[in-house]
Order: C-alpha cells, then structure tokens, then sequence
C-alpha cells in the first residue's frame, strides 16, 4: 500500500495532481484545501497517500497533512460515504469545520455539502461524534498541533472566514491567509486578522 509520495509536481488541477517519484508519474486526486497547498508546477511535493483497491483500478488520494488524512480515513469508514465522496466533503469545507459540524450535531452544516443527504449527516455524527475528539485540536500529528497551537479561537476564526468568502475569496484560499495572518504573532481579534488576512491575499 502507498501511504506516502515525495517527487516533483508534475500537473495540478483542482482535484488532481500528478506526482512524479523517479520518473514514475502518480496520478493522486486531491481535496480543494490540498489543492492550494500545494507548489507550482515543477515544485518539490509530498503527501500523505490513501490508496483504494478496486477489482478494476486502484486510486491514490493525497492530503497535504497526516491530520487531514486520519479525518478523511474517517468520514469513508461511514456507510454512504465512499472515496470520492470523503475528497468532495473536505473540498466543500476545512477539516476544523467538519469536525466542529460532527462535534456539535450541526445537521444543516453538513447537509450543506454537496451530495451529503440528511441520512448521511446523521450517521456521520452518530458514528463519528466520539471518534474525532483527538483530531479537534490536530493531537494526532505532531507537526500539525504546532501550526494549529497559534490559530485563534473558532469563533473569532470564523467570523474572519466568514467575511472574506462573503468579500469573495474561496475558502480554502481565505483559511490559508487567516492561518498566516495568525501565525504572524497580531493581536487576535476579528478585525485585526481581516486587516492582515486582506494584505496577504492582495499580494
């Protein structure tokens, strides 16, 4: 099983990248928030790997974080929810939403998704609600808890999240500046992080 790709980046599309690892090109479909981590074409990459095995084709999806991955792993081990669904959910919102919408019984949020049906939403809760706790923060990997240890809190997050998609951004894009923004040690407050977030994102 491939678990792990590291190589040059070859294609990107906003579901699929192309790796190429000693001159073997991987074809790895990919959620959006993976999407804009990545390089630049010719770039070095590296991602974490699920495989699927079918009896006609076997499919690699890719993650940037082993944290994403262990989510994904887990939205797929419930009934409904096959491969291309999981990369659909996490393409339709971050990981800290999804868990916070599984944590807190947030049935419209997860419906909210395309193709995520209210049966879908409620096994994913009923299922899953206890499963995630460690994943809230990023405690399963060790190199995502310190990037998440600086983030601010989920509501000032939000509220920011919320007013940059509301401007225009997409999503995954709009998460990256915040992210930055709050990293850069300001002061964390909903206008303070706009502020900085819009800086970034006109650059």
């Amino acid at each position: 099983m491939i678990a792990y790709l590291s190589g040059k980046l070859l294609e990107k599309h906003t579901n699929l990248a192309i790796v190429d690892v000693g001159g073997v090109g991987y074809e790895v479909s990919i959620p959006l928030s993976t999407y804009y981590e990545l390089g630049d074409v010719g770039s070095d990459v590296s991602m974490r790997i699920y495989t699927h095995v079918r009896e006609d084709a076997i499919q690699l999806f890719g993650f940037k974080t082993l944290r994403e991955r262990d989510l994904y792993l887990r939205l797929i081990s419930v009934q409904g929810i096959g491969p291309k669904m999981g990369i659909a959910m996490l393409s339709g919102m971050n990981a800290d939403e999804i868990i916070l919408a599984i944590r807190t019984d947030d049935l419209a949020r997860l419906t909210s998704i395309p193709g995520v049906g209210r049966k879908t939403a409620e096994r994913l809760v009923i299922e899953l609600r206890d499963k995630i706790g460690e994943l809230s923060s990023g405690g399963t990997a060790k190199h995502d808890a310190l990037e998440s240890s600086s983030l601010p809190s989920d509501a000032i997050f939000e509220d920011a999240l919320s007013a940059l998609v509301n401007l225009g951004y997409q999503r995954p894009l709009a998460e990256k500046a915040l992210k930055q923004a709050a990293q850069e040690g300001i002061e964390i407050s909903v206008q303070k992080l706009l502020r900085r977030s819009l800086q970034l994102l006109a650059k």
